[in-house]
């Protein structure tokens, strides 16, 4: 029978959210496991974030005999300050160098050195050179061109709803230029990337809209750490700038460059071990604090000495030379911006969510693997890993079928985008407080408006509502300093917090679930 309601209808085994790593990888892999496949994505096919990503993919490989799994293991819980679940880092991090060779195998060229092998760098975190990269600084596209081959992607088609019904998730309401359909599938997954648009500065595309908390949250779907927002350090510094802004990626201090303040001297000597290679919540705290003392709104990053930094970092190079600046004879005014959400949609390590046939990978979810504070590189290898096996998990649903019955739309709260921009960067930035998270709850509910528009803009603009709340709620609950989440009123990290905060919605409210250790599936591994 057809759906009334709806002016299209369209069949999958599985639906893909999202047009990045994680989503194409996984509708590659269940397609060539049979599953018919359908990947949907709101807008053209290079807004996404993986087209951005400059460092590389962290990965273990066998090219230094002294560093292993174990060691990646450590930096990446480590970085993540005593909430990563230590068995599914193991289990991504173990998978990493099948999921680049399989990145090989279709065609992408990494960067090899002088002696023919594939060359690594080092960021912030990592205890070896363990970074693999693709044209200088341009990983990330090569990745997106490699993973969209001969893929078929229904573009300018936004997702509306996860429908559901006894047995889980029934299909996809979408929104296209067809109008408004229906895609009957028994499996969703969401792969929708981050939220980098909830603050005015971010390394994010414009579409990095939380649309996939959101649809999630819908759902009855559990999310966690979404109080983790980690802010790179050294994003491009412009008075005024706002919206997405070019990255200087952290493996430029890996390759020698320095952070220095107005008067020339280093900001994180004293600060970490690690220095200017410490992991990415210190040196944004360490800029916050020195931007702080001297009223300055940027530091520099000194890559002069680097040689050769035009050929190792084209995107960079190019990025400061049409501010103006050339970093092979200047240096580089950086500041830290939105960069990445460490939490999400809570999954276990195959992309399974709390909801039945409901998936999600890449930055939008949280599978244990970030913890407090993401380490550098870790991105896209969660994205190859965990898309492939949402692509064969998928296939435990090919025989459920449900029966679309309601394809409504309903209502939600939604601020302009701007309005959200500014608050969240105002009161939930890098370093927080009680007073400033409950003063953003309640400012986000009094200039939002009532809508069930199934418009674009409004749908992201009420994504990003919601999601504001959520993280302000969920940094609201979190009374401790720890990882990317810092609080000048709780400033010390407790042993009582090394657990998750878990949102949820209920009768159309959030709410956060009681701190029960019990109730901490994910980090029964957890690091210490």
């Amino acid at each position: 029978m057809p759906v009334p309601g709806v002016s299209w209808e369209d069949h999958a085994d599985l639906v893909v959210v999202g047009g990045g790593v994680a989503g194409l990888t996984a509708a590659r892999t269940a397609s060539l496991r049979g599953l018919r496949v359908l990947t949907v994505s709101k807008n053209g096919p290079l807004d996404t974030a993986t087209q951005f990503a400059q460092g590389g993919i962290a990965v273990v490989d066998g090219h230094d005999p002294f560093d292993t799994v174990a060691s990646h293991v450590a930096d990446t819980c480590a970085a993540g300050v005593g909430l990563c679940d230590e068995d599914a880092v193991r289990s991504i991090v173990a998978a990493g160098r099948g999921a680049v060779a399989n990145l090989t195998e279709l065609g992408a060229v990494f960067d090899r050195g002088r002696d023919g092998n594939i060359a690594h760098t080092r960021e912030g975190g990592h205890s070896a050179r363990r970074i693999v990269h693709a044209g200088g600084d341009a990983t990330g596209a090569e990745v997106q061109r490699v993973s969209a081959a001969d893929q078929n992607v229904l573009f300018d088609t936004m997702a509306v709803r996860v429908l559901t019904g006894v047995a889980g998730v029934s299909g996809l309401l979408v929104s296209s230029q067809r109008g408004l359909g229906v895609i009957h599938a028994p499996a969703v997954l969401l792969a929708t990337g981050g939220l980098g648009q909830l603050y005015s500065c971010s390394t994010n595309p414009s579409g990095a809209t939380a649309d996939g908390i959101a649809l999630a949250l819908a759902t009855g779907a559990d999310i966690a750490d979404l109080e983790f927002v980690q802010f790179h350090p050294t994003v491009l510094f412009a008075a005024d700038g706002v919206g997405r802004r070019p990255l200087i990626s952290e493996a430029v201090r890996g390759e020698g460059a320095v952070l220095v303040d107005d008067d020339g001297k280093s900001v994180t000597a004293g600060v970490h071990p690690l220095g200017d290679l410490a992991p990415r919540d210190v040196v944004s705290r360490a800029i916050a604090a020195r931007l702080t003392a001297s009223g300055a709104d940027h530091v520099f990053l000194d890559a002069r000495r680097i040689n050769g930094f035009a050929d190792r970092f084209p995107t960079i190079t190019a990025s400061c030379l049409d501010a103006g600046i050339d970093p092979r004879s200047q240096l580089i005014p950086v500041a830290p911006a939105a960069h990445y959400s460490c939490g999400g949609v809570v999954t276990d390590v195959h992309g399974r969510t709390t909801v039945p046939g409901l998936y999600a990978a890449g930055e939008v979810a949280r599978t244990g693997l970030h913890g407090a504070n993401r380490l550098a590189s870790n991105s896209l290898l969660e994205g190859l890993v965990l898309g492939e096996r949402v692509g064969i998990a998928a296939a435990e649903r090919a025989e459920v079928r449900g029966e679309v019955t309601d394809v409504s739309v309903a209502p939600s709260w939604a601020a302009p985008r701007a309005v959200v921009q500014e608050l969240m960067t105002k009161h939930a930035s890098v370093i927080r407080d009680g007073d400033d998270l409950r003063g953003l709850r309640t400012a986000l509910a009094a200039r939002s408006a009532h809508s069930a528009s199934t418009d674009p803009s409004v749908l992201e603009d009420s994504a990003l509502t919601l999601t504001a709340s959520a993280v302000a709620l969920a940094a609201d609950t979190r009374t401790e300093s720890r990882g990317c989440h810092t609080r000048t009123d709780f400033p010390a990290t407790s042993e009582d917090w090394r657990l998750s905060v878990r949102l949820r919605m209920r009768d159309g409210a959030l709410e956060a679930l009681e701190r029960d250790r019990s109730d901490q599936p994910q980090l029964t591994g957890a690091c210490p």
